[in-house]
C-alpha cells in the first residue's frame, strides 16, 4: 500500500524554508491508516513492550492506537505547562526552534519496556529528548517507531544503539 501518496507536502510551514508533512490526508483514509498502524504492530509486537510513549501532538493519534492495541499503558509526552502532577522536563532543539518535553514523574516504571512513537523524525532531537526522560525514571527503550523520517536531516545519528523504524522516507530532498 503507497502510505507515501497519503502525505501532502505543504512548503513553507510553519516558516518558510520548511516542507511539512501533512498527515492528515491519510489520517483520512482509514485502509491506509489501519495499514500503518498494523506495519507497527508486526514489527513490534512480542518485544515485550510494557508501555508506548508518545510526544505531542501528532504522536499521540498512533501511539494511542499502538497501546491499545499491544494492550499496554499509554504515557503522553507534553510540552510545559500541560501536566497537572509532578513532573520531570527535557528540553531539545529541533530543525527550527528549540522546545522541551515532560512527562509525570511517575508515568514509567523502573524496568519498564518503552516503544517510543512519533509522526516524524527530523534532525532527532524531540525523539532522543523523549528517550532522556523515559531513561531518567528508569525505563528501558524497546524501539522508536516513526510514520515519516527525514532522513536527509540525520535524526537517526542522535538515536544511535536503538532500534528505529519509520515506514515511509523522505530522503534528499
Amino acid at each position: 500500500m503507497d502510505i507515501k501518496s497519503k502525505i501532502r507536502a505543504v512548503p513553507d510551514f510553519p516558516k518558510k524554508g520548511i516542507m511539512f508533512r501533512d498527515i492528515t490526508p491519510l489520517l483520512s483514509d482509514a485502509k491506509v491508516f489501519r495499514y500503518a498502524i498494523l506495519q507497527f504492530l508486526d514489527r513490534f509486537r512480542g518485544r515485550g513492550i510494557t508501555v508506548v510513549a508518545s510526544a505531542e501532538s501528532r504522536g499521540f493519534i498512533f501511539g494511542s492506537v499502538l497501546a491499545y492495541e499491544l494492550g499496554v499503558a499509554f504515557v503522553p509526552l507534553r510540552k510545559p505547562g500541560k501536566l497537572p502532577y509532578k513532573k520531570i522536563r527535557q528540553e531539545f532543539t529541533t530543525e527550527y526552534s528549540t522546545d522541551a518535553f515532560e512527562v509525570h514523574e511517575d508515568a514509567i516504571k523502573k524496568g519498564d519496556r518503552v516503544l517510543i512513537v512519533d509522526d516524524l523524525i527530523a534532525t532527532g532531537g524531540t525523539s532522543k529528548a523523549a528517550a532522556d526522560l523515559v531513561e531518567k525514571l528508569g525505563g528501558k527503550v524497546a524501539g522508536f517507531a516513526f510514520l515519516i523520517e527525514l532522513s536527509f536531516l540525520k535524526g537517526r545519528e542522535k538515536l544511535q544503539g536503538y532500534d528505529v523504524f519509520s515506514l515511509v522516507d523522505y530522503g534528499a530532498e
